[in-house]
């Protein structure tokens, strides 16, 4: 049986790079749809629901941090994955849009491999498998059980965990390739075994990362914004 195409949406309103966009894509095995409004994109997302949406930042009428903001507050449409594309000086827009929710940010002008590198990453990432309604998931190398309280790496356990620690890591990898920033995870870890700060939540991290050892780097600090869990 045929693999189905993961079909992407690219909004942008820039004739020429729709095109090159478009037709690498389509050449590396993509479903393509376009848009050249962020009022446009909408309306494809609600009428196809893409694998993911490659979205330009400076839109003609509503922004593409507008759209971003719309979808990540629908929740019918917040767990598909943004990459944002950017042009050069929009640092605050990044961050802000990071925090937004969306994945990750190519800055204009792109190299066409490395968008694709970016697509497959992020596609790559949201394959993480919960695979019990008990919430345990496996991510790489990693095994995170909440009814055991238990994290295997390669079939080994993690010792040592606090529950604070735990808490955080199953939060962050049931969200991979998400930036969340420090406020959305205080909010998930609130009321656990410490009264914890946004200031407690980068020393957490520290020593959540260092119990981890080699699996350290699966958390990602994304400066000026927070944390995201990266693939294993």
């Amino acid at each position: 049986m045929a693999v189905p195409q993961k079909q992407i949406l690219v909004v942008d309103d820039e004739k020429d790079i729709l095109e090159l966009v478009n037709f690498n894509l389509t050449r590396e095995g993509f479903g393509v749809v376009s848009a050249i409004s962020g009022e446009g994109g909408l309306n494809v997302v609600a009428q196809k629901k893409p694998d993911l949406i490659l979205l330009d930042l400076m839109l003609p009428g509503m922004s593409g941090l507008e759209v971003c903001r719309k979808l990540k507050r629908d929740p019918a449409t917040a767990d598909i994955p943004i990459i944002m594309i950017t042009a050069k000086g929009e640092e605050s827009d990044i961050i802000l849009g990071l925090e937004l929710g969306a994945d990750d940010y190519v800055g204009k002008p792109f190299g066409i491999k490395i968008l694709i590198s970016r697509i497959r990453a992020v596609l790559r990432r949201q394959q993480v498998h919960v695979y019990n309604q008990k919430g345990e998931l496996r991510a790489g190398d990693l095994e995170i059980s909440p009814s055991r309280f238990q994290v295997l790496a390669r079939g080994k356990p993690i010792e040592s965990l606090t529950v604070t620690e735990f808490h955080l890591l199953h939060f962050l990898a049931s969200r991979p390739g998400r930036v969340l920033n420090r406020q959305q995870i205080l909010d998930a870890v609130r009321g656990e075994e410490i009264a914890v700060t946004e200031r407690a939540v980068d020393v957490q991290m520290v020593g959540l990362r260092k119990k981890l050892g080699s699996y350290a780097d699966c958390i990602e600090a994304v400066r000026g914004v927070g944390y995201r869990f990266k693939d294993v």
